[in-house]
C-alpha cells in the first residue's frame, strides 16, 4: 500500500488499501476536472470565430492536451488500472507539461492587453520558457526512473524526486505570482486614468481573479510541503481546470476595454470643446487635423492596436464575406445614395424606388 502522504512512495505506486472515503475523493477530482475541461473546449469552439492565434492555441492545448491526460494518468496509476506503468506516467507527465505552462502562456497572451512595454514582456516570456525546460526536464527525468528503474537502482530516484517535486512547484507558483501581479498592478493603473465608471466592473473582475489564481496556487503549495501528494496531485488538475475556466471568462472581456481605448493617454485627446449633442467618447478621429491619405501602416503605430484587432477579431460572433464584423446599419426613411462616378441615386422614401441612372452632360457645340 503507498503511503498517501509520502510524495515518493506517492508516485510509484498505487493507493489499495486506503479508505473508500479517499478513493471517492480522487475520482469526483478527477471528474470535476474533466468536466470543466470538456465544457471549456465546447466554449472555446462556440464563441471563437477564427481558430488561430496564440490565446487560441494555449487555451485548447492546455485542456485538451493537459487536464484531460493529466487526470487519466493518475487514474491508472493510483487505481493500477493498467500493467503497463509507462502508458500511465505519460499521460500524467504530458498533461503536467502542457497543464503547467499552458496555463501561463494563456496569462501571457493576453498580457499585452494591459501592459505596453515590450521589455517586460519579453522577459515574462523567456522566464517561462527557461522554467519549463529548468523545471519540467528533471522532474521528468526523476518521475520516470522512479517508476521504471529497478529496485536497486529506484531509491536515489525517489529521492531526488522528493526534492525537485518541491522546487518545481514554488517555482511555477513564484512564475503565476509575477505574471498574476502585473496584471493586478496594470488594473489598477487602468482603473486610476479611466474616466468612464461602467468599465470598472470589468477591472475589479481582473483583479479578483488574478488574486484568486494566486490564492489557490497558495492553497497547493501548503499541500505540496506538507507532503500531501496523492490529495496535492488530484487538486491540482481541478484548481488549473477552474483557473482556466475564470482567465477565459475575464481575459475575453479585455478585449472590449482596449478595443474602446479606456485608459490609454491618446484617448483623452478629443477637444473638449464639443457641441453638447456630440458624444466624445465616440469619436475616433483627431478632429484638430485635417484627415490624411496613407498607403500603408508606418512603423510609428502603436503595435498594440493591431494584436488588439486580431482579438477583437477572435471573439466576434458573426462575419461579413469579407472576413469583417458584421456592424447593425439601420438605414434612416430619410437615406439617400448618390455615387458621383456613375450619377447613380437611391431614394428609400420611395419603396419602389430603383436605381435612376443619370445620362452624362453632353458639352454643346460653340454656334
Amino acid at each position: 500500500m503507498a503511503n498517501i502522504t509520502a510524495a515518493g512512495e506517492g508516485i510509484t505506486g498505487g493507493i489499495k488499501g486506503t479508505s473508500l472515503g479517499m478513493q471517492i475523493t480522487i475520482a469526483t477530482l478527477a471528474g470535476v476536472t474533466w468536466y470543466n475541461a470538456f465544457e471549456l473546449i465546447i466554449l472555446i469552439f462556440v464563441t471563437f470565430a477564427q481558430y488561430r492565434g496564440l490565446y487560441f492555441w494555449s487555451l485548447f492545448v492546455s485542456c485538451a492536451v493537459g487536464l484531460i491526460p493529466y487526470s487519466l494518468g493518475f487514474l491508472l496509476k493510483f487505481f493500477e488500472l493498467t500493467s503497463a506503468t509507462w502508458l500511465s506516467v505519460t499521460f500524467l507527465t504530458i498533461g503536467w507539461w502542457t497543464m503547467v505552462t499552458g496555463q501561463s502562456i494563456v496569462l501571457y497572451s493576453r498580457l499585452h492587453l494591459v501592459l505596453d512595454n515590450q521589455r517586460i514582456l519579453r522577459r515574462v516570456l523567456t522566464m517561462i520558457l527557461v522554467n519549463a525546460v529548468c523545471l519540467h526536464l528533471p522532474t521528468t527525468v526523476l518521475t520516470y526512473g522512479s517508476n521504471l528503474a529497478g529496485e536497486r537502482h529506484v531509491h536515489p530516484y525517489i529521492n531526488g524526486y522528493n526534492v525537485m517535486e518541491k522546487i518545481q512547484m514554488t517555482g511555477f507558483c513564484l512564475q503565476e505570482f509575477i505574471i498574476s501581479g502585473l496584471y493586478i498592478w496594470e488594473t489598477v493603473r487602468m482603473i486610476h486614468l479611466d474616466m468612464d465608471r461602467s468599465k470598472r466592473k470589468i477591472q475589479y473582475q481582473l483583479i479578483i481573479i488574478n488574486l484568486i489564481i494566486i490564492i489557490m496556487d497558495i492553497g497547493l503549495l501548503v499541500a505540496e510541503y506538507r507532503d500531501y501528494y496523492i490529495m496535492e496531485t488530484m487538486l491540482k488538475g481541478a484548481v488549473y481546470s477552474i483557473k482556466l475556466k475564470l482567465e477565459f471568462a475575464v481575459l475575453g472581456k479585455l478585449i472590449h476595454l482596449v478595443h474602446n481605448h479606456v485608459w490609454k493617454p491618446e484617448s483623452f485627446s478629443v477637444p473638449r470643446e464639443l457641441p453638447d449633442f456630440v458624444d466624445a467618447t465616440r469619436v475616433t478621429s483627431d478632429l484638430t487635423h485635417a484627415p490624411t491619405a496613407q498607403t500603408h501602416t508606418t512603423r510609428g503605430q502603436s503595435w498594440m492596436d493591431d494584436d488588439v484587432s486580431v482579438a477583437y477579431f477572435e471573439h466576434c460572433p458573426s462575419r461579413d464575406q469579407n472576413g469583417s464584423a458584421e456592424i447593425p446599419n439601420s438605414w434612416g426613411s430619410g437615406t439617400h445614395i448618390r455615387s458621383h462616378g456613375d450619377h447613380t441615386s437611391i431614394d428609400f422614401n420611395d419603396p419602389w424606388s430603383h436605381y435612376q441612372r443619370q445620362p452624362a452632360r453632353i458639352p454643346e457645340k460653340p454656334g
